[in-house]
C-alpha cells in the first residue's frame, strides 16, 4: 500500500518526466538500444553482475525503482547492494524516493 508521501513523490517524478519529454519535443524513445546498453559500464547498472536495470539517467532510475521487485534470479544481498546503487543514482539525478529500503516496495 502506498503512503500519501509516496504518491506525492510519484506525481512529482511524473511531472518532471513529462517536462523533460516536452523539452525533447514530446518524442518518446523506444528505450535504450542494445548497442547503447553494451557501451555502459557494469557500474552503471543496479545489478552489475547481471547487467540489469541501467542507471544512466533519471528516467532509467525511475524505471529501476518501478521494476525492482520484478527482477528475478538475484539474492537478497544483491538486492541490498542494488538498492544502494539506485539510491545514489536517484540523488545524482534528483529523483525522489520515498522508500529507504527495497523491502518497502514489495507487496508481501
Amino acid at each position: 500500500m502506498s503512503s500519501q508521501k509516496q504518491k506525492q513523490a510519484a506525481r512529482k517524478n511524473i511531472k518532471k518526466a513529462q517536462a523533460a519529454r516536452h523539452d525533447q519535443g514530446g518524442k518518446r524513445g523506444s528505450g535504450m538500444s542494445t548497442a547503447e546498453k553494451d557501451r555502459l559500464k557494469d557500474t552503471q547498472f543496479a545489478f552489475p553482475d547481471q547487467r540489469k536495470e541501467p542507471l544512466n539517467d533519471a528516467a532509467h532510475v525511475r524505471n529501476a525503482i518501478a521494476r525492482f521487485d520484478q527482477v528475478e534470479g538475484v539474492s537478497d544481498a544483491e538486492r541490498d547492494k542494488a538498492w544502494m546503487r539506485i539510491l545514489r543514482a536517484a540523488d545524482r539525478f534528483d529523483v525522489e524516493v520515498e522508500a529507504r529500503d527495497w523491502r518497502q516496495l514489495t507487496n508481501n
